[in-house]
């Protein structure tokens, strides 16, 4: 598929991509990306769901978030968009704050899904992502090549391509204050898993170097109604790159919410 701009709804400073009608189904994306890195879920499941695709602070159209930021504003942004119970799936970032929306507003979530989330990084992996943070600067554009790599590694498709568009085209600062939230935050609390209320997907990629599979089947076991999918040969950017079992997935998490 192709991943061209779309038109946008707003709400409390919020952009996002607006499609279909149904139960509310709300999409949080990853830092550096856009609300078009869901349009392969939103082009099939707008059929029966109100989908809504955020673009996160200080990405696509969305206002951003004063420099430093914390995961709790970014949360708090997103939940002042939301105006009914849904759905909700977060992808990489996105799914810390899914995460953080279902343990602080268990009113708002029906079911949540993370997808490609992290949890309890390894000493290696906190180090790397935490110079990869400190390497950003508020005013020169850092090369998305290595980012690319990461996700893609040498693979040239029109995924990888638009995520190179994506990464180009986000202000330097905004995309510094997302990712030092990232490298900071170290994945859900154990407390919180175990509070979650409702049905909770977490899926990742059994390529996946950074979410990896032993993340999510750990979350998995803590959260009362979790289930971990791993999709073989998949990588981080798998709502994309593997979006026909991403969609199958979100679908049963849909009709395990609604029961």
């Amino acid at each position: 598929m192709t991943w061209t701009p779309q038109p946008r709804s707003e709400s409390g400073g919020i952009s996002f991509i607006r499609a279909g009608t149904g139960s509310r189904l709300y999409l949080i994306h990853g830092v550096g990306l856009r609300a078009e890195a869901w349009m392969a879920q939103v082009n099939e499941l707008s059929a029966t769901q109100d989908c809504r695709a955020f673009d996160l602070p200080g990405h696509g159209a969305s206002h951003a978030l004063q420099h430093p930021a914390t995961l709790a504003q970014y949360t708090d942004r997103i939940t002042a968009a939301i105006d009914a119970p849904g759905v909700v799936a977060g992808h990489s970032m996105g799914a810390m704050i899914a995460l953080d929306l279902a343990a602080r507003h268990p009113h708002l979530v029906m079911g949540v899904a993370a997808l490609n989330a992290i949890y309890c990084r390894g000493p290696e992996a906190a180090e790397a992502v935490r110079g990869r943070a400190a390497d950003l600067s508020a005013t020169e554009r850092a090369d998305p090549e290595a980012t690319l790599t990461r996700w893609f590694a040498d693979q040239d498709t029109a995924e990888r391509r638009a995520c190179g568009e994506w990464l180009t085209e986000v202000a330097t600062d905004h995309y510094r204050t997302a990712y030092e939230v990232f490298a900071a935050e170290n994945g859900p609390a154990d407390a919180d898993l175990a509070r979650l209320p409702c049905p909770a997907l977490f899926m990742t990629g059994g390529d996946e170097p950074n979410s990896t599979p032993e993340m999510s089947e750990a979350m998995a076991r803590i959260a009362p109604y979790g289930r971990a999918v791993i999709v073989q040969g998949a990588a981080h950017m798998m709502p994309m790159t593997h979006a026909e079992s991403v969609n199958a997935e979100l679908a049963a998490l849909i009709r395990e919410a609604s029961r």
